[in-house]
């Protein structure tokens, strides 16, 4: 596994934060809070997710909210997307980033987008060719590296495995 040897600050609150709220924010708030956070010097920003609304359906405006924030020059905006259709409606954007997700735990990840690991990282095998061949940038998320609610520990090499590929797919 490839280690970097620096660190930079990736601002996510606008989707993870944003998806959890029992209350969904109107559109100009959550522009608002991404215009606010472009201006602070933070480099990167995930805005929001192209996931099935029926689901998350806090992010069902974030298209709209891409076509409205103002893109600050030095800052990488990106959203989080699960299949080749949230790739399909990122092209329809002007997003520089995708992130895909996957568990390292099988069952946290059936329960979370009904999908086997193995499964995931087949739909991610065409997601990340067709992403980097329009010229964007993928990153990856592995969730349950420290355990599990369903499977309790995860062992460690679940997570080698898994990085393992997706650097393998040009992560």
């Amino acid at each position: 596994m490839r280690i970097q040897k620096n660190v930079t600050m990736k601002e996510v609150s606008p989707r993870d934060g944003l998806q959890n709220e029992h209350r969904v924010l109107a559109t100009h708030d959550k522009v608002a809070l991404v215009d606010m956070l472009s201006q602070s010097g933070l480099p990167y920003i995930e805005v929001g997710s192209f996931t099935s609304p029926k689901w998350i359906p806090a992010l069902a405006d974030t298209t709209e909210v891409l076509q409205r924030i103002h893109r600050h020059p030095d800052v990488v905006y990106a959203v989080l997307i699960p299949n080749l259709r949230g790739l399909q409606r990122v092209l329809e954007t002007d997003i520089d980033e995708v992130s895909v997700f996957i568990s390292a735990s099988e069952t946290h990840n059936l329960k979370n987008v009904n999908q086997s690991v193995d499964g995931s990282l087949a739909i991610y095998r065409e997601v990340v060719k067709e992403a980097l061949s329009c010229g964007k940038t993928v990153r990856g998320y592995v969730s349950m590296v420290f355990g599990c609610p369903y499977e309790g520990k995860v062992p460690v090499e679940s997570m080698f495995r898994i990085t393992d590929k997706l650097f393998a797919l040009g992560i």
